[in-house]
């Protein structure tokens, strides 16, 4: 029995031991686990007080990107606006330029016309002046006095001048079949082609200014060369102009109408 008793106080002695260690044991892991927490507690106060100061920033940060960001998308479709804006624009020159190009002849033959008026009239004037002043006597003449000739041609010039185109052809046209020896008849005949000119009759103008060059030694065949290349221009035969122009530019290479002609057959050759 005392055996007994002996061996079971040495059993329980053990086991006392055992839980003993194994509490101690427990009691270092549950240390280190606390301690653990306890580091990470402290790490996340670390990090939380980080955060504290960041976050403002932050917020900063994405508030400015946000307002950044509504910025440029605004920017983005004011430019795609401007944009569009500026393609439809191209768009209406096109369409603008289409349509210059089809009525770029007729101003062109405006503006020809325009210029051909003033300068024909300059010459009128001037020729008016120099008749009037003209003390030289003519040879006289079976149907009509050198006296009456030079008075119907000062009345048929201011005719023209003044935009009675009738008139002015009715006494040119006298003229030219009263006395064709006449040293003004040539000038006559190139007048009374300028009145068919003036009155747009070109067909009718260019059979009379192509008679000026059946006048030995006159003084009006450039003037006439260079209205023939008008004429076929105004007509639209734009073939026969450039042919007009280009006698003029090779025959009359002296001629004051030189360089516009040149001008002429470029702008011709442009078209």
């Amino acid at each position: 029995m005392l055996k007994r008793l002996g061996k079971f106080a040495i059993l329980c002695a053990i086991l006392l031991n055992t839980i003993s260690l194994s509490a101690q044991s427990e009691s270092k892991q549950v240390k280190r686990l606390s301690d653990k927490v306890s580091q990470q507690n402290t790490r996340i106060n670390e990090l939380e007080t980080k955060l504290n100061i960041l976050l403002p920033e932050l917020q900063r940060t994405l508030k400015a990107t946000v307002e950044a960001k509504e910025q440029t998308d605004s920017v983005s479709i004011l430019i795609i606006n401007r944009i569009n804006t500026i393609h439809n624009k191209i768009r209406l020159l096109e369409d603008k330029a289409a349509y210059s190009d089809s009525t770029n002849f007729e101003v062109l033959a405006q503006l020809v016309m325009i210029e051909n008026k003033i300068v024909t009239l300059a010459n009128s004037f001037t020729e008016l002046y120099n008749v009037r002043n003209d003390q030289t006597p003519a040879s006289p003449s079976s149907k009509i006095s050198p006296s009456e000739y030079k008075r119907l041609y000062i009345e048929s010039l201011s005719y023209f001048q003044n935009g009675m185109y009738s008139q002015s052809i009715k006494g040119f046209s006298k003229l030219v079949v009263s006395d064709p020896q006449n040293n003004l008849a040539d000038n006559s005949q190139y007048w009374l082609a300028e009145c068919y000119y003036s009155q747009k009759n070109y067909k009718r103008a260019i059979i009379e200014f192509e008679k000026v060059f059946t006048f030995a030694g006159t003084d009006k065949d450039d003037d006439a060369q260079l209205k023939l290349g008008l004429a076929f221009q105004s007509m639209g035969n734009l073939v026969k102009a450039r042919e007009e122009f280009q006698r003029l530019v090779d025959y009359f290479p002296g001629s004051e109408f030189y360089d516009r002609s040149k001008e002429a057959l470029k702008q011709l050759t442009i078209e």
